[in-house]
């Protein structure tokens, strides 16, 4: 069993800068790909950010070129550096693991419980 705490949300400023980060418990952190969705107000959840074990990475084309994804292996921890902020970057942020078909398919395994960003203008 996997659990993924997020943090790091809160209310940001237009073109300002955010870090979230999400710890994992489990043994098998290191074989999973680690990946970042965010579901905005009326929206469906959608993929933001993903990162394998040998740290390849995809984006979504919005987010791509401001927001990077990072992992420590070590200490089980994943990151989302969000650089230059939009009001439409204003949704749930969810940490998530698993063996996924490809990045930004939605069959991770394990999920977090999210943590909000506001992005005020």
């Amino acid at each position: 069993q996997v659990q993924l705490v997020e943090s790091g949300g809160g209310e940001v400023q237009d073109g300002g800068s955010l870090r979230l980060s999400c710890a994992a418990s489990g043994r098998t952190f290191g074989r999973f790909v680690m990946g970042w969705f965010r579901q905005a107000p009326r929206k469906e959840r959608a993929f933001v950010a993903a990162m394998d074990w040998n740290g390849n990475s995809g984006y979504a084309d919005s987010v791509k070129g401001r927001f990077t994804i990072s992992r420590d292996n070590a200490k089980k921890m994943v990151y989302l550096q969000m650089n230059g902020v939009k009001p439409e970057d204003t949704a749930v942020y969810y940490c998530a693991a698993g063996a996924p078909r490809y990045f930004s398919s939605s069959d991770y395994t394990y999920w977090g419980q999210g943590t909000q960003v506001t992005v005020s203008s």
